[in-house]
């Protein structure tokens, strides 16, 4: 079994598929015991029947329709009115774009590609420094994962069998810490610089402009996100809210997206959805083989040996979490380790709500972690930039991120406080 796992790592470090070398792992386990392999395919089944499965299609293609459209302009161009006025604030209006765009498309790469075409330019020529503005749109590409709708979110909930309405307001805290300690940076940042700044007037014409291009935009995460946390929509029910408004508003009636483009969004859309789905499927059939092995327990009994204290954990769990973020994708690393760290939490007492948010939080951090963050090579591939530069950009931002890190962790009442 020893050499078979070698040769499976061997296999994915080769560039094999990633369900591919998991599905053969379960089915080699099984294969070894007196279990029918029969499992796999019926866990693979189980998937279709989650009734909050649906909302991953769902919110997906939403997010991929905002993103072939005109909205981020237009979010962008009503922020800056709203907060370009203040030191740093065309800088502020980047986090919190950013972080809204993450949040409905659940992909950090894909903001960074996104809005980096539409931030970037507008950040440089309003006079702040290159190496900010390249820590600054490389960092935030990742900052809304702790917020609703974020797929992330939903695929934990699922994996950890945990409320994803818990998660979506346990979320709301520390996303807003994040966003809170870099918006200070910023505005440091903007006073330093502040005499070669271009900042916008309160212009009251200009902003009631803004509002009223982007009217029908400016609701969706009012509906969606007050409908979920009050509990009038669950998570479904808000999913196809959201891809319906969207639909309307930016086919319909914006008509940013001619409908010969449609087939092209969906597709690109779900074949994210579709690795996500399938990776998850296989991804169950090896959790059951490793319980079935009492794989849990013997890492949890393995652990307790060497390690103490809850406190102890925590770091080395922070420190395994961020190497992990800059090697794998966040979908691929939470249904492989999800289930192996859960049981061993509980042990030491956390709460798997609070587990949920500091594995994302952490993982978020580790797309930009030099050497091999995966943010920080798209990042150098979209601007055009050397790796090392970024890595230079970055570092300041990380600081900042990796202190919220350590607040979350060891704090948990930043977390469960709204959902107790």
């Amino acid at each position: 079994m020893i050499l078979i796992g070698i040769a499976l790592v061997v296999l994915a470090i080769l560039g094999a598929p990633l369900f591919a070398i998991i599905a053969a792992g379960a089915l080699i386990g099984f294969a070894g015991s007196d279990i029918d392999l029969m499992v796999v395919p019926m866990e693979i089944f189980r998937v279709s029947e989650i009734p909050v499965l649906i909302a991953i299609p769902l919110f997906t293609f939403a997010g991929y329709l905002l993103g072939e459209s005109q909205a981020p302009r237009r979010l962008v161009r009503v922020t800056n009115v709203l907060l370009g006025w203040m030191p740093g604030g065309l800088a502020v209006v980047a986090l919190f774009v950013c972080a809204l765009f993450t949040a409905f498309t659940g992909a950090s790469g894909v903001t960074i590609i996104a809005m980096g075409a539409l931030l970037y330019p507008a950040i440089a020529a309003a006079g702040y420094r290159e190496q900010f503005n390249l820590g600054l749109i490389t960092t935030s590409g990742s900052l809304g994962l702790l917020f609703a709708p974020s797929l992330p979110l939903i695929l934990y909930g699922i994996i950890a069998e945990q409320s994803i309405d818990d998660l979506f307001v346990a979320g709301i805290l520390p996303g807003l810490l994040m966003i809170f300690l870099l918006s200070l940076y910023c505005i440091r940042e903007g006073g330093v610089v502040r005499s070669r700044l271009t900042r916008h007037p309160f212009d009251r014409r200009e902003i009631v402009a803004a509002l009223r291009e982007s009217m029908w935009e400016i609701p969706l995460p009012i509906i969606v996100l007050g409908g979920v946390y009050s509990g009038f929509f669950a998570v479904s029910e808000a999913a196809a809210v959201t891809v319906v408004y969207v639909f309307i508003v930016e086919v319909l009636i914006n008509r940013d997206i001619p409908l010969r483009r449609l087939p092209g969004v969906m597709r690109d859309s779900m074949i994210l959805v579709g690795g996500i789905l399938i990776i998850l499927g296989v991804s169950l059939a090896s959790t059951n083989y490793m319980i079935d092995e009492q794989v849990p327990m013997r890492l949890f009994e393995w652990v307790t040996s060497h390690i103490s204290s809850k406190l102890s954990f925590l770091i080395l769990l922070n420190v395994f979490l961020l190497m992990l973020g800059m090697m794998l994708d966040i979908f691929s690393a939470l249904v492989i380790v999800v289930p192996l760290i859960l049981p061993i939490a509980a042990g030491y007492g956390i709460d798997p709500i609070h587990l949920g948010i500091i594995f994302l939080a952490n993982m978020q951090i580790g797309y930009c972690t030099p050497p091999v963050g995966m943010n920080l090579f798209i990042a150098s591939y979209r601007f055009d930039k050397p790796i090392v530069l970024l890595y230079r950009a970055a570092l300041p931002f990380l600081a900042i991120l990796l202190l919220t890190v350590l607040i979350i962790t060891y704090w948990p009442w930043l977390s469960l406080v709204l959902v107790r």
